[in-house]
């Protein structure tokens, strides 16, 4: 590890900084180019290691091809079949593989891993989740609703509902920095660490954004313009599952509760989603549903943060923190 470099990393959504709504506008205008033929490899000769403890879909593909659009090489290394299986350290992996790529994408179990892993690369660490944050589902989020917002999120509400687990971690900074209205129902047991609260509540107060909590889905939706939710029973939390599904009886996206919320509400699943369950075939399948969109601009999201981290931003502007 350099003591001395001057690399940067997405751990947190935190880590954005200033940068957060210039990748929302950037993937904006990558999803266009796509679209009209018009790729730019930014990142040609560039190579991106993928390491995944966790089950993937849509990270592992958006990532990879996000990379193969940016004109770079991905090499995808499942945890159990690298050394790391076998007992070597989180540390020297990441001097190692430091030697060898420019950037490391790692969907881990522990945020104490991915904070290891960050503090001994000399290359940009990006995470693609683990039990803290999701800081990319987050920014793909947030360029969704840019899309339908024209890119103001001043003034809008949305209401997430159900279980405060490390996509509403993100969701609350990410909310926050950009001055959306968060309004989170969820089960009292369930709510997010109090760090984290405070951490956002620290940077709504700069921004305007309001953050309320409460245990009535009912009154979250009421009036929002965007409905969120996620599963109940995250990875790594199967051993909970029946203590979870009857903690969250009630905290379901329905068309009743679609029906409390603006006429033109959005409504938002990360997915992979448990149909009848967190959310109703007929809200996912839905005319106001936004989720298959939320997917694909994953892709996009992945792009610009890439970029971002790799290449210097343009003069005059400032660095990510």
């Amino acid at each position: 590890m350099n003591p001395e470099s001057d690399k940067r990393d997405l751990l947190s959504i935190a880590d954005l900084s200033t940068d957060l709504s210039e990748v929302i506008e950037r993937a904006r205008e990558m999803k266009r180019a796509r679209v009209d033929g018009n790729l730019s490899a930014t990142l040609q000769g560039t190579n991106i290691a993928l390491i995944f403890e966790k089950p993937s879909t849509r990270t592992r593909t958006s990532f990879e091809v996000a990379i193969n659009d940016l004109g770079a090489h991905a090499i995808s290394l499942a945890a159990k079949e690298m050394q790391l299986g076998r007992g070597e350290t989180i540390a020297d992996t990441a001097r190692v593989l430091s030697r060898y790529v420019d950037a490391i994408v790692y969907r881990a179990y522990r945020h104490i891993d991915m904070v290891e892993l960050a503090r001994f690369a000399s290359v940009p660490v990006v995470n693609a989740l683990d039990d803290r944050e999701h800081p990319c589902q987050i920014v793909g989020d947030l360029v969704t609703l840019a899309e339908r917002w024209k890119g103001v999120f001043r003034g809008r509400r949305l209401a997430y509902v159900g279980d405060g687990n490390n996509v509403l971690n993100s969701l609350l900074i990410g909310g926050a920095m950009v001055g959306l209205d968060v309004a989170c129902a969820i089960p009292e047991a369930y709510r997010p660490p109090a760090d984290v609260v405070q951490k956002a509540e620290e940077i709504a107060r700069r921004t305007g954004s309001r953050l309320t909590f409460s245990t009535d889905p009912k009154a979250a939706a009421r009036g929002a313009d965007a409905l969120y939710t996620d599963v109940w029973v995250s990875m790594g939390d199967e051993g909970e599952k029946e203590a979870r599904e009857k903690a969250f009886q009630g905290y379901q996206i329905n068309d009743a509760l679609v029906a409390l919320a603006s006429p033109d509400v959005w409504v938002l699943h990360d997915l992979p989603a448990h149909r009848g369950m967190e959310i109703t075939d007929s809200v996912m399948d839905g005319p106001r549903a936004a989720i298959w969109d939320q997917a694909e601009n994953r892709l996009h999201a992945q792009k610009a943060i890439l970029e971002r981290l790799l290449r210097p931003p343009p003069a005059g502007r400032p660095p990510m923190n």
